[in-house]
């Protein structure tokens, strides 16, 4: 018999429960374009129209692992979203601010 996640969540010490959702909030702050689509419930339809291109571009830029930075900033642009770079070192986070002026073309 299946068993409800609240009574199995219930059952977790506090610690346990805290790392859950600390991974939780991870796997929630990074994830693949065509997740990060479907959570702003958006079609691949869509983002080709606003991109002006096909579906079949759409769906071809999700599966790429390596593109332009102009390209996933017109992808992210056309969720409604803005493109930021930032690199990390243990100190701290710095933004790449000469990127965030560059001018997509189309």
């Amino acid at each position: 018999m299946a068993k409800k996640y609240s009574d199995l969540r219930a059952r977790m010490s506090p610690e346990a429960r805290q790392r859950a959702e600390a991974r939780t909030q991870e796997m929630l702050a990074e994830m693949p374009l065509h997740q990060l689509r479907q959570a702003l419930k958006l079609s691949q339809d869509e983002i080709a129209e606003i991109m002006e291109v096909g579906q079949a571009s759409v769906s071809k830029l999700e599966r790429r692992t390596d593109m332009y930075l102009s390209t996933l900033r017109r992808f992210i642009e056309a969720m409604g979203g803005e493109l930021e770079i930032n690199a990390c070192f243990p100190e701290g986070c710095v933004r790449i601010s000469q990127l965030s002026n560059v001018k997509t073309i189309g």
